[in-house]
């Protein structure tokens, strides 16, 4: 498509969106490059830029994030979901950013500084909490996003001051409300996954179903017993199989299948997977937050097998939920299970059509267009409110059953009306001491003078102010973020 003289112009003086990504596993840098794809069909963007940034840490470093979580996955897959499990409540871990992974952060701060960018999005809490930090210190100035890439919230996302945090469905939005998350901070969007090829599928009935078996982009050996059930299976089918860069894992196929005439296709890593999602009929394979998400947006069901425990799993719950997806717990009847499927009349199309109604395939579109069109002033959560949001996640609580000292309140922008600040109430009559007005409105002023027991407060202030010396605030209990509840 060309470039009018218009656009041009308009790239030139536009935004400067930076993607910060993590490389532990694949799915965080394929939402990386959906987003980067979303910004190139926008004229109010200037220049983008993708960087994962464990690839500028040290080789230590990215071994033990990177190829050590996989390594926990073979064989150790009970700690990895103890992992997820102790994590998971929002804000466990607070307080700055521990030496080791400072140092380690100092490339990707330089790579900010040098970009200058007027927005950054972080598919990955790596980045997310480092970028709180900077927000908090003053060393960036940008609309910063959190974009999660699992259907089920993980509590590591959630930092300690963003512009906005995207999560992948309404329930992940609801539960943060229900912890004191104001409203207008977050958005469920879905999860950014490629531009989609259009029109959407129209499947030939009159041909046998195609089953999509896929080894995940690095090749997982649980392929072969899915194939040798297949074979086992009385409907009728073909099926394509996708090794990913496991070259011997698709020689093993490949022998396995070479009696069975032309019912099979083997391939290796292919950019073919738009295609081949829209011409298969049922998915086999493990329910990764990418993989799901692009499934659904081509109307495809899913069988799913060897989920990884903790996202995955739950990835499949809400996918089962929607009844998009069976999952095979025993690899002994992988084939038995296909079959029912097929065999049932009505059955597969049901799914299918329950997998193109839980599909957002606009996602990465609509966390760029919500990110840029909304605040310039970032939310701050104070380490005291990170305090009462743990505990309420802990106790089962929502924000309205909170009262006392440490109960949440908001601070909003009276100008745009956007939540600027999430606080105790404690710390709320502290501040009315020091910024109330004669009339009794409260307006932020920046304050050198303010003791040095204060450093927390000094720290918000900047946050919120972002260069100007007075900001008129209104204040709101989370009763009136918690009205808005969806549903």
């Amino acid at each position: 498509m060309r470039t009018t003289s218009a656009q041009a112009e308009a790239r030139a003086s536009g935004q400067r969106v930076l993607i910060l990504s993590a490389g532990v596993g694949s799915g965080h840098n394929s939402a990386a490059a959906a987003v980067q794809q979303a910004c190139a069909a926008r004229t109010d963007i200037a220049e983008v830029q993708v960087l994962d940034v464990l690839q500028v840490s040290s080789v230590l470093y990215r071994a033990l994030l990177g190829k050590g979580y996989f390594v926990l996955v073979d064989d150790l897959p009970w700690l990895v979901e103890w992992g997820y499990d102790i994590s998971n409540p929002p804000f466990r871990r607070r307080g700055p950013i521990d030496p080791w992974t400072r140092v380690n952060s100092s490339p990707v701060i330089s790579a900010i500084k040098r970009f200058r960018p007027t927005a950054i999005v972080c598919t990955h809490f790596l980045p997310a909490q480092l970028l709180a930090s900077l927000l908090l210190s003053g060393v960036v100035d940008a609309k910063t996003a959190v974009v999660t890439t699992d259907y089920d919230f993980q509590g590591l996302s959630l930092s300690g001051a963003f512009h906005k945090i995207f999560v992948a469905r309404e329930e992940g939005k609801v539960e943060l409300m229900a912890l004191g998350l104001p409203p207008d901070r977050v958005a469920a969007t879905g999860i950014p996954i490629n531009k989609q090829l259009s029109p959407a599928p129209v499947r030939d009935s009159t041909k046998p179903p195609m089953l999509l078996i896929s080894a995940g982009a690095s090749g997982g050996d649980y392929a072969v017993s899915v194939v040798r059930q297949t074979m086992h299976m009385r409907s009728a089918f073909t099926a394509t199989i996708v090794c990913g860069r496991n070259d011997a894992l698709r020689q093993r196929i490949e022998a396995l299948v070479a009696s069975a005439g032309d019912r099979y296709s083997v391939v290796g890593f292919t950019t073919e997977m738009p295609q081949l999602l829209q011409r298969a009929d049922l998915f086999v394979g493990k329910p990764g937050g990418l993989s799901a998400s692009e499934c659904m947006a081509a109307g495809l069901p899913m069988v799913l097998v060897n989920p990884i425990p903790g996202q995955e799993v739950r990835n499949g719950d809400y996918l089962m939920e929607q009844g998009a997806a069976v999952r095979c717990n025993a690899a002994a009847t992988i084939g038995w299970k296909i079959d029912e499927i097929l065999r049932e009349p009505g059955r597969l199309q049901m799914m299918q059509a329950a997998a193109q109604r839980t599909g957002r395939p606009d996602a990465a579109a609509n966390v760029l267009n919500e990110l840029l069109g909304g605040s310039s002033r970032p939310l701050v959560v104070t380490r005291a409110a990170q305090r009462t949001i743990l505990a309420a996640s802990e106790q089962r609580f929502v924000a309205t059953d909170l009262t006392g000292p440490s109960s949440l309140v908001r601070l909003v922008d009276q100008a745009s009306g956007s939540t600027v600040a999430l606080l105790q109430e404690e710390e709320l009559a502290d501040l009315q001491k020091r910024h109330s007005t004669p009339d009794g409105e409260l307006v932020l002023r920046r304050s050198h003078a303010l003791p040095l027991r204060h450093w927390e407060e000094r720290r918000v202030l900047r946050a919120m102010l972002r260069g100007d010396d007075a900001l008129p605030v209104r204040v709101e209990g989370t009763a009136e973020g918690f009205r808005d509840l969806p549903g």
